[in-house]
């Protein structure tokens, strides 16, 4: 596990932020698609017909996409030694070393800089001022 001083995890939140803003636009493209897919299955319960399968397919498969770039990402974001903790919220941890244990660096988007840290153990409800 990697440990970040401060300075470290705020060099990275401009990554980590970008990575995060990419990765919610994903989201919500996939639960518009999701939407559209469940009216689609809804519709097509009522009348046993399906319309345009073709495109309901592409819509699938935009989907998959959409899922493999956020996989990708988030990839990027566990070999930086970050930990994703909350796509919605854009909430993330820095491991981080402080008075001889390992503790959480805590960030979430719309922060400027990380001012919190929690234990290991002590999640979002847990957060204390650095």
């Amino acid at each position: 596990m990697r440990l970040f001083t401060l300075d470290e995890a705020e060099a990275l939140l401009p990554a980590v932020r970008e990575e995060l803003l990419a990765m919610q636009r994903c989201k919500a493209q996939i639960d518009a698609i999701r939407g559209e897919l469940d009216a689609a299955t809804r519709t097509s319960a009522g009348n046993g017909h399906v319309r345009d399968e073709g495109a309901l397919a592409e819509r699938r498969r935009q989907a998959e996409g959409l899922v493999q770039e956020i996989n990708q990402r988030l990839a990027r974001i566990n070999e930086w030694g970050v930990e994703l903790k909350g796509l919605d919220e854009g909430l993330v941890d820095f491991p981080h070393e402080r008075e001889g244990r390992v503790v959480f660096l805590c960030w979430r988007l719309g922060e400027e800089r990380i001012g919190w840290w929690h234990d290991l153990d002590a999640g979002f409800a847990g957060r204390q001022p650095l």
